[in-house]
């Protein structure tokens, strides 16, 4: 609020006059003179100081009004970022997909059974994600963040989780059947009931998974795994798993 000071009426102009020494300056000491009545005046009109108080009210009405619309302004939020989630369904590309869930995800909304199949989600950021039936099918989350997601029962088929955080994440009955883990970490993963045929685990970290309840392993490539639990190794190649070491090309030496 602005502090308001009356101010001190100022001299008549004789004495003023008589106050300046130099006849030059007379003009210049008569316009100060002129505008020091008019802040005089100013100073003391009351009603001056009651537009002071209605303009701090204003800005006070402005703060309530401002903080108690601000659930609706969240839901406004939300409803944009669902729409943009849910209108490139079945459409590759990101379509600001990334930033709808990562935002609807910042403010711990549930993105059950959320759909971005196909999607090209690279890096995304969904760190202890409600991600329970969701359809992440043939999408491209390569480098994504998803520790201690939630992805029960979700459909991950052909997702490329390549050097993915998957760190205390739930798969429990997911469905991983052809996706890639290459390089990923799922440490403490939980792997209950989960499908991973065809999937390929080549140097992913399984590091304390709970892999005793899989579903099913058939033709899934477990070379290289790192930091396997004891027994996991020799349990998934009885089940169908396969090491499968990229084949390299032999190098030809030209003569000298």
């Amino acid at each position: 609020m602005k502090i308001h000071i009356r101010k001190e009426r100022p001299p008549a102009w004789a004495e003023r006059r008589e106050q300046t020494r130099h006849a030059w300056l007379l003009p210049f000491v008569a316009l100060e003179w002129l505008w020091e009545w008019i802040a005089f005046a100013l100073s003391n009109w009351t009603f001056l100081e009651v537009l002071d108080y209605l303009e701090t009210f204003s800005v006070l009405i402005a703060v309530i009004f401002y903080f108690s619309e601000s659930g609706d302004r969240v839901k406004q939020r939300h409803y944009q970022a669902w729409q943009v989630v849910n209108t490139s369904q079945g459409k590759g590309g990101s379509g600001g997909r990334i930033e709808a869930l990562q935002e609807l995800n910042a403010d711990r909304v549930a993105l059950v059974g959320v759909d971005v199949s196909g999607a090209f989600l690279q890096g995304v950021n969904l760190k202890k994600a409600k991600l329970l039936r969701a359809n992440f099918s043939s999408a491209d989350v390569r480098d994504g963040k998803f520790s201690e997601a939630d992805f029960t029962y979700a459909d991950l088929r052909s997702a490329n989780f390549r050097s993915g955080n998957l760190e205390q994440v739930s798969f429990q009955g997911a469905n991983l059947d052809g996706s890639d883990l290459t390089g990923a970490s799922l440490a403490h993963a939980d792997l209950t009931g989960a499908n991973l045929s065809d999937a390929d685990l080549t140097n992913a970290d399984l590091r304390d998974v709970a892999w005793e309840q899989i579903a099913n392993v058939k033709n899934a490539n477990i070379s290289g795994v790192r930091n396997a639990p004891r027994g996991f190794v020799e349990w998934a190649l009885k089940q169908g798993a396969q090491q499968q070491v990229a084949e390299t090309k032999p190098q030809t030496h030209g003569k000298p």
